[in-house]
């Protein structure tokens, strides 16, 4: 997620006085127990929540046929008589809408309603039908704030694949493991859909043959837009078992989100900052990214972590109707200065970061902390980075949220493209690993 400028400037950097874009500024950190994905019991909903009641999401359940998740969830809670019965249920029926997603997204049993198979944003809005079932839930047994929190953060957790990363063992197989986001911005337009969060949903599971025949298995996971679950260490969670030395060690990651109009992005650099834009929660955070306890890291924390996909064979490569660019620009303040500056070919030494090519938003800091966890666990060689899409709009005629409908053929063949050009873009840094870098 990146933040875009209301007026044309150059878009390489994303400053404090911006707009998040479509999604680039977008979701992230849920599924933590943090304070913005986990309220006491006495709060009926959250903000994200809330929006449930709005025509946009009750359309988009209703026409993808994911309006049944909530309702027989509640039911189902309604059933358990003990915490540990409730501790099981809820992990399976978070990882069961993930499933769900998943196999809606990627063409297996009935579509369910008219909405497009690649469409992300069923999940995320049965999702928020379901943490508010639970938040409301008042079982027969005790049920302490805490574990009520323990049992929304499994929730959060198996319904964005977070905990279902299960990558092969052995060497004649690549493990790639790639991420994407919520919608965001939604208060401007409920309708929104991100496509990373589509990428994310076509890709898990999935095979790409790469140049030299060797095959590559692809695991996905979606974050939260929200600050709190960030800080609270959702994403070093997720990727941690997953970069740790071993037999089933991931080989190449790329965490996507929504950025520029247009183009794709890989980003060189990641910055620590963070800009202080709203969340999906409408809060905000202006700081250096705390960095969870009990992970391992890299001190002190470096104001800059560099990715390490090849870039310039991605960028290279023919991979579909979208641009793609080696994008170097950052925002900084020069060692010994006061004032932020822009940077077109990245930091300097001593330098103290303001934003990272991907902007001071979530997109850049789930790049920073998946980059700087790769450096702590000693595999600088890992390839990774970030992956920026275009934004995806909608039609000439329907760019009015207020009497816009949710969906519209120029939206999704957009979609349908850029999720196909993530797959080949992911395609060509496979095929550079196989080859031995």
């Amino acid at each position: 997620m990146r933040r875009i400028r209301t007026k044309p400037v150059a878009l390489g950097i994303a400053l404090l006085a911006t707009v998040p874009l479509s999604l680039t500024a977008p979701a992230q950190a849920a599924g933590t127990g943090g304070p913005t994905a986990v309220r006491t019991a006495v709060e009926q909903v959250t903000v994200e929540e809330a929006r449930l009641t709005q025509a946009a999401p009750q359309e988009i359940l209703r026409r993808s046929a994911f309006d049944d998740q909530a309702p027989e969830f509640g039911r189902g809670l309604a059933r358990l008589d003990t915490y540990p019965e409730a501790r099981r249920y809820v992990a399976d029926a978070g990882r069961a809408l993930w499933r769900r997603a998943v196999d809606r997204a990627q063409g297996r049993g009935p579509a369910g309603g008219d909405l497009s198979r690649d469409d992300d944003r069923p999940l995320y809005w049965a999702r928020l039908g379901m943490t508010k079932e639970l938040r409301q839930w008042r079982p027969d047994f005790a049920l302490s704030p805490a574990r009520r929190a323990a049992l929304l953060g499994s929730l959060e957790r198996g319904s964005r694949g977070e905990d279902g990363i299960e990558l092969p063992a052995g060497k004649q197989v690549l493990r790639i493991v790639v991420t994407g986001f919520d919608p965001f911005q939604l208060d401007a337009d409920p309708r929104r859909s991100n496509p990373s969060g589509a990428a994310a949903l076509a890709l898990d599971g999935t095979t790409v043959r790469t140049a030299s025949g060797r095959t590559a298995r692809i695991e996905a996971a979606m974050f939260p837009v929200r600050w709190a679950d960030f800080a609270a260490g959702t994403v070093e969670r997720t990727l941690l078992p997953h970069f740790r030395r071993g037999p089933r060690q991931v080989d190449l990651f790329t965490t996507i989100s929504q950025g520029r109009p247009g183009r794709f992005d890989v980003e060189r650099t990641n910055g620590a900052w963070r800009g202080g834009y709203p969340d999906n929660a409408r809060e905000s955070r202006t700081e250096t990214a705390p960095i969870p306890a009990g992970v391992p890291t890299v001190t002190p924390q470096p104001q800059w972590t560099t990715t390490s996909l090849p870039y310039a064979r991605i960028v290279a490569a023919d991979t579909g109707p979208y641009p793609v660019v080696d994008h170097t620009a950052v925002t900084e303040i020069p060692a010994g200065g006061t004032e932020p500056v822009e940077r077109p070919d990245g930091p300097t030494p001593g330098s103290t970061a303001r934003a990272g090519g991907g902007g001071d938003y979530l997109s850049n800091e789930i790049a920073y902390r998946a980059t700087l966890l790769r450096d702590a666990v000693r595999r600088p060689a890992l390839p990774g980075g970030h992956l920026h899409t275009p934004v995806l709009e909608f039609g000439p005629g329907n760019t009015d949220p207020a009497g816009g409908q949710v969906t519209d053929p120029v939206f999704v063949k957009n979609r349908i493209a850029i999720v196909g050009q993530v797959r080949k873009v992911v395609a060509v840094a496979a095929s550079q690993e196989a080859a031995g870098g």
